[in-house]
């Protein structure tokens, strides 16, 4: 297993993760376009990726300009093996690197994403879209000093 920073030539794989996602699926994946993707890992924010063999199972892209987390997903082939956490970890520690703002996030209610992100520390701030729950990390909780 390998963790990496995403390029834009790892969109095609990013792609078949994200739309291969049992929970927080897409209702239409052309939704989320290679551009956008494109855009998040080159200047709105930064993203990686974990690779399996030559396969991208799982990546994570956090956006700096609106302060969220704009996608964290493994491929359900490949989950339960602490890869999340890993991607979740690396784009956290790499985002209170370049600003102390908290960061927030949207994920729908009664998922595992939910139970992972209350188990990683996120705290519940609202509501978000369409009903998603929306959690909140700030700099202090992050990894704080002992």
């Amino acid at each position: 297993m390998m963790l990496r920073e995403a390029r834009v030539g790892d969109i095609p794989q990013i792609q078949i993760v994200r739309n291969a996602v049992k929970e927080n699926a897409l209702s239409n994946p052309n939704l989320v376009t290679d551009q956008d993707c494109a855009d998040f890992i080159t200047q709105r924010g930064k993203g990686w990726i974990c690779e399996m063999e030559h396969q991208i199972v799982g990546f994570s892209i956090v956006d700096l300009v609106d302060h969220n987390i704009w996608a964290l997903f493994v491929h359900p082939d490949f989950d339960k093996r602490g890869i999340g956490k890993q991607l979740h970890d690396i784009m956290l520690d790499w985002y209170f690197d370049q600003t102390q703002q908290s960061v927030w996030l949207g994920t729908a209610p009664g998922t595992r994403a939910e139970a992972f992100y209350r188990r990683a520390g996120w705290k519940e701030i609202g509501l978000h879209g369409k009903g998603e729950i929306k959690f909140e990390m700030t700099f202090e909780n992050w990894r704080p000093l002992p």
